[in-house]
């Protein structure tokens, strides 16, 4: 299956090594943890410092490499318990039989088995161990110890051993653990949201990218749009509790983690999508999709050749889709966006009021710094008169920071709309 690696931040990952040639993964393992924005720190053990140097984890960690228990320049000689709190998972990879049975036992004769004894986090085991003693009966009665206690033991894979030897017992991959790890927090966040989060128990369906209405088989009618900011839309819902459903155009965009995807190419079948969402459900449609305004009447059966200097085509008016949808009779809370040229506040302001919207956020497509293929953008969003809440000016930042403060705003209009009067 595969997984985007999604930046988490503010995580803490004690990564422990102990003797084994997979500790040569220990240090791609490093790499991918801090590729997907997790803080590593490094302990090794005697035994794995015959295998690779502390310099190496120092290096890919920006850390300095965690050795001994008793160092006078770590923390007054109580590095342990500092690492200890620190820490929001111990992983242990490769974990050898020798540290199992240490664990197991509640040894605590070094800096590795003391950590183990004094964290309060989650502690993950990766064996890696020749394939016969990965299936002695001390090493299952250890691992069998350890589960009771709460460890969470990943299972080695099958393959040949640098000792010769083919079975199981090989580290998995550090590409398939960072996987694992970094799903492990997203579900601890998405659980926390589901119930805490600024969008809890709502359904949101968000249109993003543009649309293309066919000429013939092989010509289209588009846009600019690369659909970056409802994607970031779509993943600061999630974040925030919601349900997301994302109505896409034609984008080269992966999925946000955990968001449904429904691929659509014309403003038609973007809008049936979007009924069919009012039919299963939605708390709230955000319409960032740039829709193609008209659409070619009759679209050739056949590739049109070129003839003559000049080619005249009919187009008729494409169904304006977020004004469709707020004008149901079941209609959920209505955000609009505006993509403008000139005049960008007059032209929104029109358009919330023109298409009954809850709330509207536009931008000035003209600069070249924000916008269409930009990775930042810069926006104002106008409120409907009943709220009774002031315009906001968003500043510009990443896609990523305006769809958090497009959350919060949203959030702050629901509440504002569930008030009691005065």
């Amino acid at each position: 299956m595969s997984f985007n690696l999604s930046v988490i931040s503010n995580k803490n990952i004690v990564l422990a090594v102990t003797g084994g040639i997979a500790a040569y993964k220990s240090a791609i393992l490093v790499r991918r943890l801090k590729d997907a924005g997790f803080n590593v720190r490094v302990v090794m053990t005697q035994g794995a410092q015959a295998f690779i140097t502390p310099l190496t984890f120092q290096a890919l960690s920006g850390n300095p490499v965690h050795t001994e228990l008793l160092n006078p320049e770590a923390e007054a000689g109580m590095g342990h318990i500092e690492l200890a709190r620190w820490a929001d998972l111990l992983l242990v990879a490769p974990a050898s039989c020798d540290i199992l049975a240490k664990f197991a036992a509640g040894l605590a004769d070094d800096l590795l088995s003391t950590l183990y004894l004094a964290t309060p986090c989650p502690v993950w085991v990766v064996p890696a161990m020749n394939q016969q003693m990965w299936a002695a009966k001390a090493t299952q009665r250890n691992l069998n110890t350890l589960v009771e206690d709460g460890v969470h033991v990943i299972m080695p894979d099958a393959g040949s051993q640098a000792c010769g030897d083919v079975g199981l017992g090989r580290m998995p991959e550090p590409e398939d653990l960072a996987v694992q790890v970094t799903q492990y927090f997203h579900q601890a966040q998405r659980a926390i949201a589901e119930k805490f989060g600024l969008l809890a128990d709502k359904h949101v369906v968000i249109t993003a990218g543009p649309t293309r209405e066919a000429m013939d088989p092989v010509r289209y009618i588009s846009n600019h749009s690369t659909g970056k900011m409802g994607f970031a839309l779509a993943a600061a819902c999630y974040a925030a509790g919601a349900k997301v459903t994302l109505i896409a155009g034609p984008v080269s965009l992966d999925t946000p983690n955990g968001v449904h995807r429904i691929n659509v190419s014309s403003a038609i079948k973007m809008l049936e999508s979007s009924m069919q969402m009012l039919d299963d459900g939605c708390d709230i449609f955000i319409a960032t999709a740039a829709v193609a305004d008209y659409r070619v009447a009759e679209v050739a059966e056949h590739k049109i050749k070129k003839s003559g200097d000049e080619l005249n085509v009919t187009l008729i008016k494409n169904p304006d889709i977020v004004a469709t949808i707020a004008q149901q009779q079941k209609r959920p809370f209505m955000v609009g966006f505006a993509a403008e040229t000139r005049n960008v506040e007059q032209y929104a302001a029109g358009k919330l009021v023109a298409k009954k919207l809850d709330m509207i956020a536009c931008n000035d497509v003209s600069r070249s710094d924000i916008g269409f293929a930009s990775d930042e953008n810069a926006m104002t969003v106008f409120f409907a008169e009943r709220y009774h809440m002031e315009k906001r000016d968003l500043d510009k930042a990443s896609k990523q920071e305006i769809a958090q403060q497009l959350v919060d705003a949203i959030h702050d209009a629901l509440n504002h709309a569930l008030a009691p009067t005065l």
